[in-house]
């Protein structure tokens, strides 16, 4: 670290702030335009980084330590010039300090997210693996200490640097690993949760030896401090559990879920933090154990140390955080590894860290009666070093414990295995998921008899009003038992507050339904749809799928197969509020694969404006909806979902059946009028086919035997539909009408859901649609790819429907 003299030469300090350039003032040379400029740099190298690391599905943390690495004299700092100009000596120390308060605040954090009742919940397994995991390692780390210490570290206190080299081995990052976890929805199974629970205990030991370490590296002037260091240390814990624990658990218990929490609390709590980290320091064990311990010791319990998270989160590990990668960058120099002792001694020290975290944890696991694949799988999971291992480092080298060469040494190591965690547990650990037998995947043109269960997905606040109507609109007459699943679509994101919510939403590493999750309440789009379901007295189950958009749709699926859904509805990946707004690019993404992999049927929803902005009263519900059939088994199924609309008495519902009157064709999707008080369906003769998914002919060409197996499909569809208007169905005597050549001539979009039948063998994908509230309907081409219901034209478009569907 910079001091303010060297060699008897005192260092010039920098002003504050320049009178500008126009003036003479260098920006470069005034402590606030440089921080800027330092920081900016730090912020563009480090997210560059990370979107290039995303791929090999790599923790921002890499990246951060990869760019603090080119910002030192590994890389740019190579050039003199760049060094003295954005990275002078004399602007380190401001730099430092900033960095610190982040690092401060971010071990504030991490003490948030361990929870003590779970940690002395902790069971014999999880207590055997962490002790494992540390003991083996820390010995490990001892011995190459004897090896570096004889050959490129002679200098310093022995015993400081034993210590100090046993906790960099031993030590596992938790926030990195739970990341990690998250990603691989690995967090909320039995693998995780093991993870989880050893690194808790592991974390609490390491940085209790580390405070040990520190206080061996004392000034030396005699034995006895390091015991006054000790005793004092262990003083402050318990004032901080005795005294200041009951005052946070009042704070904490007076912080409701329905009310903002008070400005005053957050002042404590702030202060408190800064406080104790002053206490640490001044104890002589480093302010961030004060931070950690005040995180450690706030109750968990209730919304307040949620609140902090979100408070926080963004501004320290965003903006302040990156800024001690980059000062750790600065003090790595990989160009000191320079003989072969050196890299053989690199060499030595990851072998022997891999070889000692993994082989204890696995060891441990397999006395545990863990399986082979687990047991491994925990192993290197426990391996990941990352920014706390970082910590320990520069601590280590702040005291003089580390010279630059072992620092160095020790940085590629930690960065090493954390690399190598992320590919290995893709390779070797995959959860097996129980499969639920599942054999009512569509819906059914007459399903009275069986649940209707429906997966409505959102995106946010923006789709629940079109999904609260268009659930309210297949109700109808109560025939028969509906259930709504909904599944909030967010983004698994660094932040700690992500990582905190999928351990609250999830399950063996999968979305549910906690009934008794009272920080759910928080949540509007749940609040919404459960308040829904006690108004309107329909089953409601409000789920969050927490996820990176590239399996997302996994969630989805699982979810689908999970709860038998007959119908998934996905918001399409634009917004519609007059004309197309594109919304996030990975939503796109998550509809596509959710339509190549989706075990039921699966509807888009372009919405509109399903009935307005607010619930539809079913009193006020007035549709009018058109089936286009066209035949295939999307259009079976866009057709079966009409019958379900239908059942509401506010839904009038047209059918039109289109066929080819070619003299090979005749007699396909054709069926003699049905003797009844309405016509009920208009065969449409002379439809000489524009494009492939107009007829049977491209889907089916050669396969005469699926085709005619498609058109009895079809023909038991249509014949269902006038068996129920010709026994007088009350909701299809009032409703199914009939106009022959208006919707021939005019056929728009509106609101539009697009319906795939994933569970029928044929790939005829032809096309139908329903069209919802269509009183004027512009003309425009039947050429379509691809089944839609279309609902709610309240601006209706001249375009077809293969082009309003762009997924």
């Amino acid at each position: 670290m910079a001091t303010t003299t060297t060699n008897a030469t005192c260092i010039t300090l920098m002003a504050a702030t320049s009178n500008g350039v126009w003036q003479g003032d260098n920006p470069t040379h005034f402590a606030l335009p440089l921080l800027s400029l330092q920081i900016a740099l730090v912020l563009i190298i480090t997210r560059l980084l990370a979107f290039l690391f995303k791929p090999m599905r790599q923790p921002r943390v890499i990246a951060e330590i990869v760019g603090g690495i080119l910002l030192g004299p590994s890389a740019f700092g190579r050039n003199t010039t760049y060094l003295n100009v954005i990275f002078p000596v004399r602007s380190i120390s401001t730099l430092s300090t900033i960095a610190n308060m982040g690092l401060l605040f971010f071990l504030f954090m991490v003490g948030l997210e361990l929870d003590l009742r779970q940690i002395s919940k902790t069971g014999r397994k999880a207590m055997a693996i962490a002790a494992a995991g540390i003991s083996l390692p820390f010995v490990a780390g001892v011995g190459v200490s004897f090896v570096l210490h004889q050959t490129i570290a002679p200098q310093g206190k022995f015993g400081a640097f034993l210590v100090f080299m046993g906790v960099a081995m031993s030590i596992t990052a938790f926030p990195v690993l739970a990341r990690i976890l998250a990603e691989r929805k690995l967090l909320t199974t039995d693998v995780g949760q093991l993870a989880m629970s050893a690194a808790a205990v592991n974390d609490v030991v390491a940085w209790i030896l580390l405070a040990l370490a520190v206080a061996l590296s004392g000034s030396g002037k005699s034995p006895t401090i390091v015991v006054w260091v000790l005793l004092c240390a262990v003083g402050f814990v318990l004032f901080m559990f005795f005294l200041v624990r009951p005052v946070m658990k009042w704070i904490a218990l007076h912080s409701t879920s329905n009310e903002p929490v008070k400005e005053l609390y957050i002042c404590i709590t702030l202060a408190g933090v800064l406080v104790a980290g002053f206490s640490t320091d001044a104890i002589g064990i480093h302010s961030i154990f004060g931070a950690f311990l005040f995180g450690l010791i706030i109750p968990k319990e209730g919304p307040f140390s949620g609140i902090l998270v979100e408070k926080l989160e963004d501004f320290v590990s965003i903006l302040m955080l990156p800024l001690y990668f980059a000062l750790s960058g600065l003090n790595t120099n990989i160009g000191s590894i320079h003989s072969a002792q050196s890299g053989g001694l690199l060499v030595l020290v990851i072998v022997v860290a891999c070889f000692g975290k993994i082989t204890g944890t696995f060891l441990a696991a397999i006395a545990s009666k863990l399986m082979f694949q687990k047991a491994i799988t925990l192993g290197i999971l426990m391996n990941t070093k990352g920014l706390v291992e970082l910590i320990v480092l520069n601590i280590g080298k702040e005291r003089g414990v580390l010279n630059d060469e072992t620092f160095a040494i020790m940085v590629l190591m930690a960065l090493f295995t954390t690399f190598m965690t992320t590919p290995l547990v893709m390779v070797l650990y995959k959860p097996a998921r129980n499969p639920i037998p599942y054999t009512h995947r569509k819906l059914d043109m007459d399903d009275s008899k069986n649940v209707l269960r429906i997966l409505s997905c959102v995106h946010g606040m923006k789709n629940v009003p079109a999904m609260i109507n268009l659930t309210e609109a297949m109700r109808g007459i109560p025939k028969h038992a509906l259930r709504l699943y909904t599944l909030h679509l967010v983004e698994l994101s660094e932040r700690t507050s992500s990582i905190l919510l999928v351990q609250r939403a999830r399950r063996d590493g999968r979305p549910y339904f906690n009934l008794g999750n009272q920080d759910e309440d928080r949540n509007q789009v749940v609040v919404a749809f459960k308040t829904y379901g006690q108004l309107s007295k329909v089953t409601v189950r409000p789920m969050t799928a927490i996820s990176r958009f590239e399996d997302m749709h996994e969630d989805i699926c699982a979810t689908a197969s999970d709860k038998r859904i007959m119908i998934i509805i996905l918001p399409f990946h634009k917004q519609l509020d007059g004309i197309l707004e594109s919304t996030s690019p990975g939503f796109q993404m998550v509809n596509q694969k959710v339509l190549q992999h989706a075990p039921c049927s699966v509807a888009i929803l372009v919405d509109r404006g399903v009935g307005g902005v607010a619930q539809l009263v079913p009193s006020n519900v007035d549709h009018k909806v058109v089936v286009f059939f066209f035949g295939g088994p999307d259009d079976r199924e866009a057709l079966a979902y009409g019958c379900h609309l239908v059942e509401h008495p506010g839904i009038t519902l047209h059918v039109i059946q289109f066929a080819d009157s070619r003299p090979e064709y005749v007699g396909i999707s054709m069926l003699p009028p049905c003797e009844g008080e309405v016509e009920h369906i208009a065969n449409i003769n002379g439809l000489a086919p524009t494009s492939p998914g107009c007829s049977y002919e491209s889907a089916t060409q050669g396969l005469l035997d699926q085709k005619q197996q498609q058109q009895q499909l079809d023909k038991e569809a249509i014949a269902t539909l006038i068996c129920r208007q010709e026994k007088h169905d009350p909701m299809l005597a009032t409703s199914l009408t009939t106009t022959t050549t208006q919707f021939l001539a005019q056929v728009t979009t509106a609101t539009s859901v697009n319906i795939t039948d994933h569970s029928a063998a044929s790939g005829d994908k032809s096309s139908s649609e329903l069209l919802l509230d269509s009183n004027e309907l512009p003309s425009t081409s039947v050429d379509k790819s691809s089944s839609e219901l279309l609902l709610d034209s309240n601006e209706l478009l001249s375009t077809s429907a293969n082009k309003v569907i762009d997924i």
